[in-house]
């Protein structure tokens, strides 16, 4: 137990914790820096916080303060107590729309503040990419920006109050109220400041604030006397350097009646910034740069489909412009676009398709993770900023810096206000790789400064780039934030090593390792080069894993939005798993921490598609259960429900014997003890007929088969009527119907238990059965999971040429009905529909087929996101019952309970029928069933 937890324990704070799975989780944010703390602590209210501050001064243990962790700095990671403001301290106090402010405590995230604020037409202007995640403390802490910050200015352009406590453990208000600004408590540090001020009123003047993106170092600027000595202002983009927030007052903005987004078209990303100050003179509100190299990782990984048709070039320029007319909006639209010197400009009048450029450029940070190379991109030089005017210069000069170190990257960023972000493959690995990305960063801050710009633009200096504060301020401006952080902190325990005495910057870097124990691996990651290591290290933490507020297209993550725990979270797992991986803090596949942060995972595989770095935890715990239990004896689950379709194949043969045995009263209890699974699920019946005995029983026409249905065990064994609709379906589509052979398994059981030399061992006999039988004719899958697996696994697990063309044949019946040129779908325009798609639906073949064959139909869809929570074997398994309960809470039962009894709650997924049966006491019917009823319907 360490010292710091202990005392605090003792002190009364109620949420502290050092065991291994929390210190490795909150090891690392979303920079490349690696800092194991000692501790961790959840205050829940202002005193909490002081008493930590306190506690942590008298050991002499650092603290440093997080709010989401998506610091690209490495300012939200220290060696000893981390304080997680935002999992108590995450209400947002009042909203007072006629003095249009808000006060919040600092764990409030963005989205959250935004939703509040619109009731009454109000918003707050920054919104950096990661607004569906970041916390109000964390964008005072590194001053930030975002897309917007044009119309609407910085951070710190927009903080009313801040209430804080510094490192001597005072607690300071600090004002910007009507009569100037305010300041209440640590009376005697507030004249300290004054008199460095006074001492220090030339380079405050000639050295901080010179241009609108200056956040690297202090923003003293804001002391001086013209300035009004605003102490406010001056304490956003301090980095938790100087204290420790527990309440913000923020300013709120009116949202204009009107935007539009207007998309212009370049030869390259330098061509893009040369037009730039064009652009600035029409007011926007938004004016971000995007290079077709991101543009094409979204392609490759999403599909063409999730692009919209954007101009020609190679580089594009997204210009939003503000207005309350929409006609004259559009005409200053297309003046702007005629204005440019662009190759192909576009006005983009459509919500959803503007909505899809936003989200691409939200998720740059994450999509450029790999770089073009193929080789992990790094963080480190991801902020610079310059004034715009020299945007296209310091572009040319810095694109021929990257080419003369043999390094390739993906830029983009905010050209309206001169902020370039990029990441970089640096070879940390190799000898030498370290110094030359040292070499680097100090050659590209001369670069920077040489054109009047700044280190950092909005993502703060952090461990990244304190050390080159001195390439960029004179030796008088360190001496002063020296002084003022020594006001502040004298002891120096807030964020050390973070503006003031640097830590070096080559120091605890965040690399990739292979251990011995990672060589033999069950599956085959081709996209990293069958390295575990590499592919646990794709996630760069920006944290999309914790947005809790998931639209209709997004799944993950369902363990997180139901605990708000960051060990729940697909990026608390993946750096547990890198812990495991450098062998450091985790001792290999058995380590209790490991499956202490896998237990919740649901294996959706949300995060393989809406993870912009393309984590796939599902594939990772299948991976950790196989290493950890091969050989050995295993939970009781993996036998029973890991080996699912075995028994249930044997059961089949005798469906009303083991239907009335699994109702004897406490049979079906003891059973489920035996089998590993909670007492407060329920059996499923067997059908008194399979679907392959009624299928081969059915009079049929003759003719060789156009189509071959995939037969699932759930189908078959199960629910043979979701079967019987299928082949209904197709038919009337024309189509001649055959089953794929009996032998024919995809493994999913065995996969999301770990089972993986069994799983090969069927997939295997599978993909030869299916490429023999079925000749080049489409594979039609009933059952998302098992179609996901057989798309997906199954290239990873028996990679070959026979097993990508396979499973390049198996399609979806919305995916094969869309090829079809003449089939259209009943009309439909009279019912609403609650769809709730199958995780791995979306995450691997996606849904988009089925949401334009449901729009053909005339449809009323509301399409729900999230997971529904049982997830195959998780939600069966004892332990797992009320976090399955509480996914489905999410929104799955909400939009239930909202939708009127005459609604169709359409389901593909087995698991996912059976949860909506088990809670909301609903039929749920496959996408099959629901076409086959109106085709029987009188028309």
């Amino acid at each position: 137990m360490s010292s710091i937890a202990a005392r605090l324990r003792a002190a009364g704070l109620r949420d502290v914790r050092d065991d291994n799975t929390t210190r490795a989780a909150y090891s690392a944010d979303a920079s490349l820096y690696r800092v194991v703390p000692e501790a961790v602590a959840f205050p829940a209210s202002a005193a909490e916080v002081a008493l930590a501050v306190g506690a942590a001064r008298e050991l002499g243990v650092p603290v440093t303060a997080r709010g989401a962790g998506t610091s690209v700095a490495g300012n939200a990671i220290g060696p000893g107590l981390v304080l997680d403001l935002s999992r108590h301290l995450h209400g947002i106090l009042d909203v007072d729309p006629a003095a249009r402010l808000a006060r919040v405590q600092p764990g409030v995230v963005l989205a959250d503040l935004q939703r509040a604020a619109r009731v009454h037409g109000l918003r707050f202007g920054p919104d950096p990419s990661t607004h569906s995640r970041c916390t109000i403390g964390g964008m005072v802490g590194n001053d930030a920006c975002g897309s917007r910050a044009l119309g609407y200015g910085r951070t710190a352009d927009n903080v009313e109050a801040l209430r804080l406590v510094t490192g001597t453990g005072d607690e300071l208000f600090a004002s910007r109220g009507a009569g100037g600004p305010q300041t209440d408590g640590f009376a005697a540090g507030v004249a300290d400041l004054r008199s460095v001020v006074g001492d220090s009123l030339a380079v405050l003047r000639t050295e901080f604030g010179r241009f609108g993106r200056q956040v690297s170092g202090y923003a003293l600027h804001n002391l001086l006397p013209e300035n009004g000595f605003d102490l406010t202002r001056a304490l956003v983009g301090s980095e938790g350097t100087l204290g420790v927030l527990t309440e913000v007052t923020v300013r709120l903005v009116a949202e204009p009646a009107e935007r539009v987004l207007v998309a212009l078209g370049f030869d390259d990303i330098i061509a893009a910034a040369e037009a730039t100050p064009t652009v600035l003179e029409y007011g926007p509100t938004a004016c971000e740069g995007l290079d077709a190299r991101i543009v094409d990782v979204v392609r490759r990984r999403r599909g063409a489909a999730a692009v919209p048709n954007l101009p020609q070039g190679a580089a594009w320029l997204l210009v939003e412009l503000p207005g309350e007319s929409r006609p004259e909006l559009l005409d200053r639209a297309r003046e702007l676009a005629a204005s440019v010197d662009a190759l192909e400009a576009r006005v983009i009048d459509d919500i959803e398709q503007s909505a899809a450029l936003w989200r691409i450029r939200e998720d740059g940070a994450g999509l450029a993770g790999r770089a073009p190379s193929g080789a992990p991109a790094w963080a480190g030089w991801e902020d610079a900023a310059v004034p715009p005017t020299a945007l296209a210069a310091y572009l040319k000069e810095f694109e021929e810096l990257v080419r003369r170190n043999g390094l390739t990257h993906m830029p983009f960023g905010h050209f309206g206000d001169g902020c370039v972000h990029t990441r970089l493959d640096f070879a940390l690995r190799n000898e030498g790789g370290v110094d030359s990305m040292r070499d680097f960063l100090v050659e590209a801050a001369g670069l920077v400064v040489r054109y009047g710009g700044s280190l950092s633009g909005e993502h703060g200096d952090g461990r990244a780039r304190s050390e080159l504060l001195p390439i960029m301020y004179s030796a008088e401006a360190l001496r002063t934030m020296a002084a003022v952080k020594h006001v502040f902190d004298p002891d120096g325990v807030l964020n050390p090593g973070v503006l003031v005495e640097p830590a070096p910057l080559v120091g605890a870097l965040r690399m990739t390792s292979s251990l011995p124990l990672l060589r033999q691996v069950g599956f085959a990651y081709p996209e990293d080069g069958g390295d575990f290591a590499e592919a646990v290290h794709r996630c760069t933490g920006v944290g999309k894993c914790r947005v809790t507020a998931s639209s209709g297209g997004t799944v993950m993550c369902p363990s997180y939005v139901a605990t708000r725990e960051e060990k729940d979270s697909t990026r608390g797992r993946a750096r547990v798993l890198q812990e495991m991986v450098n062998g450091q803090l985790i001792d290999g596949w058995h380590s209790p921490a490991v499956h202490e942060a896998l237990d919740l995972c649901l294996s959706c595989k949300g995060c393989a598609t809406d993870c912009p770095t393309g984590v796939d935890m599902a594939t990772w715990k299948s991976e950790v259960l196989h290493q950890t239990y091969r050989r050995r004896l295993r939970p009781l689950s993996h036998y029973s429900l890991g080996r699912l379709p075995r028994w249930a194949r044997m059961a089949s043969r005798a469906p009303a014997v083991v239907n009335r045995l699994s109702r004897v009263p406490g049979l079906q209890r003891l059973l489920f003890a035996v089998a590993g699974i909670d007492a407060h699920r329920s059996a499923p019946d067997f059908p008194a007929e399979t679907f392959r005995s009624w299928f081969e029983n059915r009079d049929r026409n003759g003719g060789a088969a156009e189509v071959f249905l995939y037969v699932d065990s759930f189908t078959d064994l199960f629910t043979p009527e979701v079967g019987k609709a299928m082949v209904t379906v197709l038919e009337a589509a024309g189509y001649r119907v055959g089953l794929t052979p009996r032998e024919a398994c995809c493994g999913l059981t065995w996969i999301s238990t770990g089972q993986l030399d069994q799983a090969k061992k069927i997939l295997g006999r599978t993909i030869d059965s299916l490429s023999r039988s079925t000749g080049a004719l489409p594979i039609v899958g009933i059952e998302p999971s098992c179609t996901a697996a057989l798309r997906h696994d199954a290239v990873r697990l028996v990679p070959g040429d026979v097993t990508r063309e396979v499973a390049a044949r198996v399609v979806t019946l919305a995916e094969l009905l869309a090829d079809h040129p003449s089939w259209t779908p009943p009309d439909m325009s009279d019912l609403q529909v609650v769809a709730q798609p199958h995780c791995h639906h979306h995450a691997v073949m996606g849904w988009e087929a089925d949401a334009a064959l449901l729009a053909r139909a005339g449809v009323h869809v509301e399409r729900v996101g999230g997971c529904c929570g049982l997830a195959g074997n998780f939600g069966m398994e004892r332990g797992h019952y009320d976090v399955s309960v509480a996914v489905a809470g999410q929104q799955l039962l909400p939009a239930i309970d909202r939708s009127g009894p005459g609604a169709v709650v359409l389901a593909d997924g087995f698991s996912c029928r059976t949860q909506v049966h088990d809670l909301a006491h609903r039929p749920a019917v496959h996408l099959a069933q629901f076409i086959a009823q109106r085709l029987a319907a009188p028309q």
